[in-house]
């Protein structure tokens, strides 16, 4: 019974397009336990490890999901002939305040950034990156922005609490700092790695390589990553420039599991994809912003 259930559950992950939780697999098998499915599941991924094969199971973003070897990123590439996803600086500045400031409004965004964010949260929405939390009861009823499930799929986070601390940010931008000092006083004909190493993707993934931003400016620091906490505080003015999110610097991963192309997840995070379908209304500021 139990090689009949680990056969199964491995089925399921195999076609699923998302990754899968536990409450889910034992609402599809109507069962009436879940720990046998985490022990199966568990066993899974031990089995795959020993095996080394081409994928692995990971746990990620709430649920489990196969997942494709880093190593074989390019192979897989050039199979699915596809041209990664990319955000402009804006948008990854403002990714990075919604996940680690989330849940928060539109005008604390814009107080972070200095300028109109309409045209980059448009674009996010519609990339299934950020989603609508609810509305925050105040003046206006403004909605509240979160980070999505998807957000944790594409940037390989099992949770918003495997999100880089201060601390690690700061070490890494240091350590890209000393990089590009060595890459400027290096002799032409020498080459120096800067020996990131390749994230994984899932297992019929496309490209998943996010490159670094020009500016050399991480997410959490354009989060505004102080002590302080949110402020609240509107935006100087009304009339700032809106900054669009067309232009192609950032690298987004993709993210297509095993089975067929990977729908996008807009649901919460701690859920199984089940989320409404959300239209952001006009903004008086957004008729003259550039749509991505």
């Amino acid at each position: 019974m139990k090689d009949d259930l680990k056969h199964i559950i491995e089925s399921l992950l195999f076609v699923s397009d998302v990754p899968l939780s536990v409450r889910r697999i034992v609402q599809i098998l109507d069962l009436r336990n879940s720990d046998v499915v985490r022990e199966i599941l568990h066993e899974l991924g031990r089995e795959y490890e020993k095996r080394k094969g081409g994928f692995y199971l990971k746990e990620i973003a709430g649920g489990y999901q196969l997942r494709s070897r880093p190593e074989h990123r390019e192979w897989i590439r050039r199979m699915l002939q596809s041209k990664p996803a990319r955000l402009s600086k804006a948008a990854m500045e403002t990714l990075a305040i919604i996940a680690y400031k989330q849940p928060i409004i539109r005008t604390d965004i814009e107080h972070i950034r200095g300028v109109d964010c309409g045209g980059v949260l448009r674009m996010m929405m519609e990339r299934k990156l950020i989603r609508v939390m609810g509305r925050k009861e105040i003046p206006g009823r403004p909605m509240i922005y979160g980070t999505t499930r998807e957000f944790l799929e594409i940037f390989n986070l099992k949770d918003l609490k495997d999100l880089p601390s201060l601390k690690e940010i700061e070490s890494l931008s240091e350590g890209l700092s000393r990089q590009m000092e060595l890459e400027a006083d290096a002799p032409p004909d020498m080459e120096i790695s800067a020996g990131m190493p390749p994230g994984d993707l899932p297992a019929n993934g496309a490209d998943t390589a996010v490159s670094a931003d020009e500016s050399g400016e991480s997410g959490a620091e354009a989060a505004g990553l102080s002590q302080t906490e949110n402020s609240g505080e509107t935006p100087g003015s009304e009339n700032s420039q809106p900054e669009g999110a067309v232009s192609e610097e950032t690298d987004l991963p993709g993210n297509v599991p095993v089975g067929e192309d990977a729908a996008p997840v807009s649901g919460d995070p701690a859920e199984d994809g089940e989320g409404e379908e959300i239209h952001t209304p006009d903004h008086k500021n957004e008729d003259n912003e550039e749509n991505a």
